[in-house]
Parts: structure tokens; C-alpha cells; sequence
């Protein structure tokens, strides 16, 4: 078989083994060696590419498969474990295997948060759509890109290049409790956690929005 056919006919299999398959083998690179806190060392594989799949995350987070929802949240959990980013495409990766899949936004949601401390001891954490929870700190941080409707979206940095969307709820909560610092002599407004900065817009501008 010519590498073109061998590769199509791994795109096939890809294709056809379904969501059994490749919950057996996110099972199996879920207890891989080296794998934290349920998490594989997805950054050490680099499998043959086999194909894409029919499954995408929707702006909102929810996972789609064949066009229908998937409506068990382990099933997502487990899913969300071996994603990775490569420039602008996502992967599910195993050891063995490498199957692209589409991300309208970004793969995560960040829906709840809690606030430790006040000021410059102030800690935020991020709960994602998929239970894990992450501190906003230097490894972890927010980026405020502008929306569609003028306003500001904010994203963290969850792991490896993939990011949680943040819900327009907690977006107000953080402007609630943000502040204006002058970031390289220019007035900045935004937020802090774990003794880092994090600006959102000019301070002109926010003021006059408010």
C-alpha cells in the first residue's frame, strides 16, 4: 500500500472506531506513565496523525460528536485530558494516535471563581466546565481580547496553549473588583491575583464607558 492510501485508510479507521474507541484509549493514556492529577503527558506524544474526527467544542464549551451533544460530563472530562493545541488546531492525542477535532473558541469555560485575600494578596481561582480548577497566577494567566460588541473578553490560561473562556458573569465580577495601575507609564484598569497584574483596558476608556 502506497503511504497516501496507508494514511487515508487510517483516516478510515479513525472515522469509523466511534466514541468506544477512543474512550478505551483516552482510558488507556489517562493511566499512562507520568501522568499528574488525571492528566497524561500528552506534550511527550507525538503519534501519527489519523484522520479527523466529527467533533468540534462550541463556543459555549459543550462537546459535539456526529452533530449530537455529548451529554456525559465524565465522557467530556476524559476527552478534555488528552486535548492538545498545535498552532491553531486541536488534537485528541494518545501514545498511538492523533485525531483533529474543531474548536469554534476556546476548548474550556471558565464558570465559577473564588476570591482569597484583598489587594496585593488577593488570589483568584477558576473553576472550568470540566471541574478543574486553576489559580490565576504567572503560569496562568488572563488576556482581555476585544468582543464583537465593543465590550472585552476575557480568557485564561489553563495548560500547554489551551484556554478557558471566561462566562460574561464573571467578567463583571472582575471588573467589579479591578483597579487602575499605571503598566509602562501608561493608566491601566484591570485586575490582580498571586501578585500578578492583569490589564484590561486603558483607564481613559474604561472610565468612559462607566
Amino acid at each position: 500500500m502506497t503511504k497516501s492510501g496507508q494514511t487515508m485508510a487510517n483516516q478510515g479507521q479513525s472515522a469509523d472506531r466511534g466514541l468506544e474507541g477512543l474512550t478505551a484509549a483516552a482510558k488507556t493514556a489517562a493511566n499512562a506513565e507520568g501522568a499528574k492529577k488525571g492528566l497524561p503527558p500528552v506534550h511527550l506524544w507525538n503519534p501519527p496523525f489519523c484522520g479527523d474526527l466529527d467533533m468540534r467544542i462550541a463556543k459555549d464549551g459543550t462537546w459535539f460528536y456526529l452533530g449530537t451533544p455529548i451529554g456525559r460530563p465524565a465522557l467530556v472530562r476524559l476527552f478534555s485530558t488528552i486535548l492538545k493545541r498545535e498552532g491553531d488546531k486541536h488534537f485528541l492525542v494518545t501514545p498511538v494516535e492523533k485525531v483533529g477535532i474543531r474548536v469554534e473558541d476556546a476548548p474550556f469555560m471558565a464558570v465559577e471563581m473564588q476570591k482569597d485575600g484583598e489587594d496585593n494578596h488577593r488570589v483568584l481561582r477558576f473553576r472550568t466546565n470540566v471541574d478543574e480548577w486553576v489559580t490565576c497566577d504567572a503560569a496562568h494567566r488572563l488576556r482581555f481580547e476585544q468582543a464583537a460588541d465593543g465590550g472585552l473578553t476575557p480568557y485564561l490560561h489553563v495548560r500547554a496553549d489551551l484556554w478557558a473562556k471566561v462566562t460574561r458573569a464573571l467578567y463583571y465580577d472582575l471588573v467589579d473588583i479591578g483597579e487602575e495601575r499605571m503598566v509602562d507609564g501608561q493608566p491601566m484598569f484591570g485586575v490582580e491575583s498571586a501578585g500578578e497584574f492583569f490589564a484590561m483596558a486603558d483607564a481613559a476608556q474604561v472610565r468612559a464607558a462607566l
